[in-house]
């Protein structure tokens, strides 16, 4: 079952990914079997069902990339999105202290050394 190996990755739109979980959820046809003839994998179906089961049509929409990045460059913030920029650049910054690494430089210069060349006293 699936593709060959090394193949590319298939793109699901939103529209077919309904269209396979309703003919699971409405027209009660087993999932290995709506699997099979969609030739994709019980697990994926699966996966697919439970985000909508949760979350709706809408959980099935990709969405990747940083979700605060549009706050970066937006100038009318409100104050709970200004607050929730804030914590999230600091939570990165603890994780990056955490493993040991210091900023060096500002801006185009900006490098990160081990916390071996520089103490914290």
């Amino acid at each position: 079952m699936g593709r060959p190996k090394g193949g590319k990755n298939r793109r699901w739109t939103v529209e077919e990914k309904m269209r396979i979980i309703n003919r699971h959820l409405q027209d009660h046809v087993s999932m290995m079997q709506v699997a099979k003839e969609e030739d994709i994998s019980s697990g994926l179906l699966s996966n697919w069902v439970s985000k909508y089961l949760e979350g709706g049509e809408a959980a099935l929409s990709k969405r990747s990339g940083n979700p605060y990045a549009a706050l970066t460059t937006s100038k009318n913030l409100t104050e709970e999105e200004r607050l929730k920029l804030i914590i999230a650049k600091q939570e990165v910054e603890i994780a990056r202290l955490k493993k040991g690494y210091f900023v060096k430089g500002v801006g185009a210069e900006k490098e990160y050394v081990t916390g071996k060349e520089k103490t914290t006293k």
